[in-house]
């Protein structure tokens, strides 16, 4: 089988080589998850959550490893990997304790004669789709529940990030994984892989975790054997700051929801709307902070994932540029002229309707719009066809809160810079995608509810 070499974004360095598999690859790996479906859907609950908890154990165990990994392949800063390890683990353990409550219900018809009996069963094969950015929590976010289910998976992670779903794999292993039960193919050909899952009748399910654009081209080809498809799209939220807002706790939120990972998270700020009143002092304070972050491969921000990231971003900023914006903030980045760094940038005065506004940027860039009613805001707002998340800061909780509910968003953090948590339905709405992720919705996505009729005579 041929390789294909994966390389540190903050020095373009090669650091490692793996097997760059393909159709006949795709294929072995649903007659292993096809082999060992039906004894692990038969496993009892408590012992599949012993072995999730004990692969969250081990993921402690090797936290540093694991960030150093990270850090090396997706070239984020390492408290950036080793708090994406940490929330990683949490999966393997919130669905540890959620593998030994899976519900149902049983009652008399209403009708009489019968006794009606709900369970839920393992959907069966998945086929698990993973992106870059956050190599291990994008996995387990998706094993995890799957698992716990009693599901077996394929599973194939970005070409650019590799590495820490196999070091992911080899832990499960571990932890008393049976064989085929996780199966993770790395290839630079995704099209041809996943392809040949979805038109396999073994793959009962799709979970997909990326761009809306590939979302759309899975979700017609799932539609020829009607899979089973949940689908964690494209991003562009609004980071709402009101008049009456904290601005001091505004401004430490921006600082995680829009630089966190170098804003190449789909739940990253992208557009920041500021009240007309306190747009000048919210943009100063941000401003600074900006100013003074330190970038490089050992900074608080690392490198851009590729060249072509670099170059996209760089256009969004010479359009906003181009159309009345003006720079009013931006760090400093290594001079050595190695890894794809951009500058961490704040943009003031950006018209409502800049490319930069209407595009997901995925980097460490902060556009500034003002508004100055809420009908306005609103307008602006709920104008995108992405429905994410968002974030909104404003002084009055009830204020904040009949925003965040006329936000056409899945995800808002109210007064906070972050919403992913292991315990909470992660997903959106519109074209951010179809179903959630975490919580027990996101195990009720890895299950089929099955409705058994119990004739039962009336004495």
């Amino acid at each position: 089988m041929s390789q294909f070499t994966v390389e540190n974004p903050a020095t373009g360095e090669t650091i490692a080589t793996v097997p760059d598999g393909g159709v006949a690859e795709a294929t072995t790996a649903v007659d292993a998850a096809t082999a060992a479906a039906r004894a692990w859907a038969r496993t009892p609950a408590r012992t599949r959550s012993e072995v999730l908890h004990r692969t969250f154990e081990l993921m402690l165990r090797d936290r540093e490893e694991l960030a150093a990994l990270i850090v090396s392949e997706n070239g984020k800063s390492l408290a950036d990997a080793r708090g994406e390890v940490t929330y990683a683990a949490e999966f393997f353990r919130w669905y540890a304790e959620e593998a030994v409550r899976t519900d149902g219900s049983y009652g008399p018809s209403p009708a009489g004669g019968t006794r009606t009996l709900v369970t839920r069963k393992p959907v069966g094969v998945a086929a698990l789709v993973t992106p870059w950015n956050f190599p291990a929590a994008m996995a387990t976010r998706k094993i995890g529940p799957a698992l716990a289910a009693g599901c077996t998976v394929v599973l194939k992670p970005a070409a650019e990030t590799p590495l820490t779903a196999l070091a992911v794999a080899r832990l499960l292993t571990e932890a008393g994984v049976p064989d085929g039960v996780v199966n993770v193919v790395t290839t630079t050909d995704a099209g041809a892989v996943v392809t040949t899952w979805l038109e396999d009748p073994r793959v009962r399910k799709i979970s997909f975790t990326g761009s809306t654009r590939v979302g759309q081209l899975l979700l017609r080809q799932a539609a020829d054997r009607v899979v089973n498809s949940s689908m964690e799209l494209g991003g562009n939220a609004p980071f709402v700051v009101t008049a009456d807002a904290d601005l001091d706790a505004a401004v430490e939120g921006a600082m995680i929801a829009k630089f966190r990972n170098g804003g190449q998270a789909c739940t990253a700020a992208n557009r920041f709307y500021v009240h007309a009143d306190v747009v000048e002092d919210f943009t100063a304070k941000l401003a600074a902070r900006v100013e003074a972050l330190k970038v490089g491969a050992d900074g608080e921000i690392g490198p851009l994932i590729s060249a072509k990231a670099v170059d996209g971003v760089t256009k969004l900023v010479e359009s906003a540029i181009a159309a009345g914006a003006r720079v009013v903030a931006r760090a400093e980045v290594p001079s050595d002229g190695k890894g794809y760094f951009f500058p961490p940038t704040v943009l003031a005065d950006v018209p409502a309707d800049a490319e930069i506004v209407r595009h997901e940027i995925f980097g460490p860039v902060a556009p500034v719009i003002t508004y100055r009613s809420e009908d306005e805001l609103l307008e602006l707002v709920n104008a995108s066809e992405m429905g994410l998340a968002a974030y909104v800061y404003a002084g009055e909780l009830q204020h904040a809160l009949r925003l965040g509910e006329a936000i056409d968003a899945g995800m808002v953090g109210v007064n906070r810079g972050l919403v992913s948590d292991p315990a909470a339905p992660f997903g959106g709405m519109k074209q951010s995608g179809i179903g959630r992720e975490g919580a027990r919705e996101g195990l009720h996505e890895f299950t089929e509810i099955q409705y058994l009729s119990v004739a039962w005579p009336e004495d």
